[in-house]
């Protein structure tokens, strides 16, 4: 019996699409994280490898065996920016194994430039501006592919940490954007 893919996980191809602009994402705001952890180099080292991924130099399996250890660096910082810019780039080296993966990738990278400002509401929104300007016609086609935050348990998108809060507030708008 073969199991079917979550609506989560995407094509290997569209996985690779949506991974270089998942790292752009996270790129975007690493700076909140290695001005608390210079020495850290854990999540530019996910980054590096979504994009890699995306060019197709690394495979989905490999990344799937290292795909947390750059949200391990979370714990190295103290502010809600800098935690947040880790875990955006652990979610970017995440989209070789589900490409819902790239979805959390831009909310904590939102969520890492609204902790980081005075405005959080305006910053969130001017990320998610940002990031939108980054998304090429094919990558806004993959992640329209995916199912709307909170309504398929199958992957990061379904009913945990991605679907609820302030995470799950950031996808909708992300994801309403793209419809």
């Amino acid at each position: 019996m073969t199991r079917a893919l979550s609506a989560q996980t995407l094509s290997e191809e569209d996985r690779r699409l949506v991974a270089e602009w998942a790292a752009t994402c996270a790129e975007h705001v690493l700076p909140l994280f290695e001005a608390e952890a210079p020495d850290d180099d854990r999540p530019h080292d996910a980054i590096a490898r979504a994009r890699a991924f995306s060019r197709g130099e690394l495979d989905a399996a490999g990344e799937i065996r290292r795909r947390f250890v750059a949200g391990r660096a979370a714990h190295a910082a103290s502010s809600a920016g800098a935690v947040s810019a880790a875990r955006a780039a652990a979610q970017a080296a995440g989209v070789a194994h589900m490409g819902a993966h790239a979805l959390g990738a831009a909310a904590y990278a939102a969520r890492a430039a609204g902790a980081a400002a005075e405005d959080r509401s305006a910053a969130v929104a001017a990320e998610l501006a940002w990031q939108r300007g980054q998304m090429s016609d094919e990558v806004a086609t993959a992640l329209c592919r995916l199912p709307p935050v909170g309504t398929d348990d199958s992957g990061p998108l379904g009913h945990g940490l991605l679907a609820s809060g302030e995470l799950g507030s950031i996808i909708r708008a992300l994801q309403a954007a793209l419809a």
